[in-house]
Formats: C-alpha cells, sequence, structure tokens
C-alpha cells in the first residue's frame, strides 16, 4: 500500500482533472457517448463524483459495512443539468479534500468494505484511484483529449491490473501450464511484467526466454484491461504486437479484459 501522502496526492489529481473535464467539456461534449456502452460524458462524471460524496464525512468501522451509498442519490439530484453537476462536484471534491487532510497513517490501516472484498481504507482509496483514472480517459480518449499518461496515479492504475495477472494470464487468457508470458510496457509507464503457469500462473521477477511476449504502452495495457477499447483496433493500429508464440501472443493480446 503507498503512503498517506501519496494516496493524498494521487486523489488530489484525481479531484483536479474531474474538476479540468467538468471546465472543458461543451454543452455537445456532455452528451457525447463514453468509452463505457451505458454512459455519456455526464453520466461518467456523475458516477465517480457521486461515489466521493457517499465517501465523505465517512471512516470505515469494519470490513462489511459499506458507506452509505444511498446518500448518492442526493448527490445526484439536479445534475442532469451540467452547471448544477459542476457546482456539486466542486463542493463534493472539496469536502473530500478536507476529509484527506484529516487523515491519518493509521486510518489507513483501518478494516475497510472494498467493492473487491474485506480490504483496508488504504486500499479502498487506492482502487478509488484506479477507478478515476480509467474513468477520465472514459472521457479524454472518445474527445481526443491529451492526458498524462505517467506518474503517481498511472503508477496506482497499473498496480490494480498488475495485482490480477495471474488470474488474466490463467484464466482469462488461458497461458498453458509449463509456459510462460512476458507484458512489455514501453512507456509512460515501462515496465516488463513476467508470469509462468507451473500449476498456476504467477508473477515472477524475470523470465530469461518466455513462451510469448506482448508488447503494448502502459495506457493501452489498462484500457484493455479494464475491457474499454477494442482489442482489434489496437492489433490493426500496431499499438499492440507480440513475439515468440504467434498463437499465444494474439490470445493474450485480444483477452486481456479482466473488469468492466
Amino acid at each position: 500500500m503507498r503512503s498517506l501522502d501519496e494516496i493524498r496526492a494521487a486523489l488530489e489529481a484525481c479531484y483536479t482533472a474531474i474538476e479540468g473535464l467538468c471546465a472543458d467539456l461543451s454543452d455537445t461534449d456532455w452528451k457525447a457517448q463514453s468509452l463505457c456502452p451505458d454512459w455519456d460524458m455526464r453520466g461518467v462524471v456523475q458516477h465517480v463524483t457521486s461515489i466521493e460524496a457517499v465517501m465523505a464525512g465517512w471512516l470505515p468501522q469494519d470490513d462489511k459495512t459499506p458507506p452509505p451509498f444511498e446518500r448518492a442519490a442526493e448527490f445526484l439530484a439536479g445534475t442532469d443539468d451540467p452547471a448544477v453537476l459542476t457546482r456539486k462536484v466542486h463542493a463534493v471534491f472539496a469536502d473530500r479534500r478536507r476529509d484527506l487532510s484529516a487523515l491519518t497513517a493509521a486510518d489507513l490501516d483501518r478494516p475497510s468494505w472494498m467493492p473487491v472484498g474485506p480490504g483496508t481504507y488504504g486500499r479502498f482509496l487506492e482502487i478509488r484511484v484506479f477507478d478515476f483514472w480509467v474513468h477520465v480517459r472514459d472521457v479524454t480518449i472518445p474527445l481526443g483529449q491529451e492526458t498524462d499518461d505517467g506518474g503517481l496515479t498511472a503508477e496506482l492504475a497499473l498496480a490494480e491490473v498488475e495485482s490480477s495477472i495471474g488470474y488474466i494470464a490463467g484464466k482469462k487468457i488461458g497461458v498453458p501450464d509449463g509456459s510462460s508470458i512476458a507484458f512489455q510496457l514501453t512507456g509512460p509507464l515501462v515496465r516488463e511484467i513476467d508470469v509462468v503457469v507451473n500449476g498456476r500462473a504467477k508473477k515472477v521477477d524475470h523470465l530469461d526466454n518466455p513462451t510469448a511476449t506482448l508488447t503494448t504502452d502502459s495506457t493501452t495495457f489498462i484500457m484493455l484491461a479494464c475491457g474499454r477499447i477494442d482489442p482489434q483496433a489496437q492489433i490493426d493500429s500496431g499499438a499492440v504486437s507480440w513475439s515468440g508464440d504467434a498463437e499465444l501472443g494474439e490470445r493474450a493480446a485480444r483477452n486481456l479484459r479482466f473488469t468492466m
């Protein structure tokens, strides 16, 4: 888990990114289709901010009780109007910034409900960074807006994917027993993520001769893992390529998705 200062900085960057979108989106942009099939751009902003509204002033007391999600309806009231939504976004993030300023390192270790099961409040906040990072790109990619895809928030987003890489390789891609795969990320986050299957898929520190190597940039890798972009389009554009076992490499390129 990241330090308190890092989690604060990452969430602050997430809030600033959404506030920037609210300032920049035109009337037409608000109604445009996002990368989430069920949401336009307004729906994406409503979603990520309503969760923060629910978490405002809340600290977990155990790992079974979720935050008061019923409060989301109060936030969403009237937010079909982008002007109202923008005002409420600023108000919610002001509340959350106050929460973060009062947070202690001990609070990060509090047992907490999380969307993926019992954990700690610190891990819940890291998942929030992941959620924000992906949703910002749900808006910016269709609109052709540039984003800074390096830095701390990107590292936290990639870490969420990397933590599930054994499941992705073993269950989604189906890397055969006795085989291995290397994911070579060329940037902005430069990584080599290596997985070997011996009975079960497991991340390892290094592979000398992986059965297949998949090469792409870190943003494409994360967005494919989240099911947001079309694998075929990335293959056709050259954003994703592979070497070694061609069948396994192509299967990996088409089956990274583990969440949506």
